[in-house]
């Protein structure tokens, strides 16, 4: 059932309208047609229960990391239940955050490294300060 605007299916989602529109240009979300468009000012597009279970899959995928692009493929991989591309996708999704892990890893140790330093030195300059301000080295 259509019974939707789009403010309210923005509500639902819990998005905005300018996201559902975003969307809509990125191809991700269908744009429906004005019911009676025959001028200027026709009817109001409607959304339905569909409209509000894609939107969340977008949004679900989203805060899993996927990009945009590969949102679109995993809907189109949902349309023809393509499992083996869609856990090619998740795989290549978990080497990703894996390696974002260990570089937020490695920040953290030279941070805490940094900290250590700073509290326990004794002259006036801040190891923290140093570290940031001299581009050749590396924290």
């Amino acid at each position: 059932m259509q019974s939707r605007t789009i403010a309210g299916l923005a509500r639902e989602a819990d998005v905005s309208v300018e996201t559902v529109r975003y969307y809509q240009r990125r191809g991700l979300l269908k744009t429906p047609e004005r019911p009676g468009s025959s001028g200027q000012n026709g009817g109001v597009r409607r959304y339905g229960d569909e409209d509000v279970r894609r939107l969340r899959f977008i949004r679900s995928a989203q805060a899993a990391g996927f990009t945009l692009e590969q949102i679109g493929e995993l809907l189109a991989l949902d349309a023809t239940h393509d499992r083996s591309r869609a856990l090619e996708l998740a795989r290549e999704r978990l080497a990703a955050l894996d390696a974002k892990i260990e570089e937020l890893e490695k920040a953290r140790a030279a941070l805490r490294r940094l900290a250590r330093e700073c509290s326990s030195g004794s002259d006036d300059s801040c190891p923290i300060l140093a570290s940031f301000d001299d581009s050749s080295k590396s924290v």
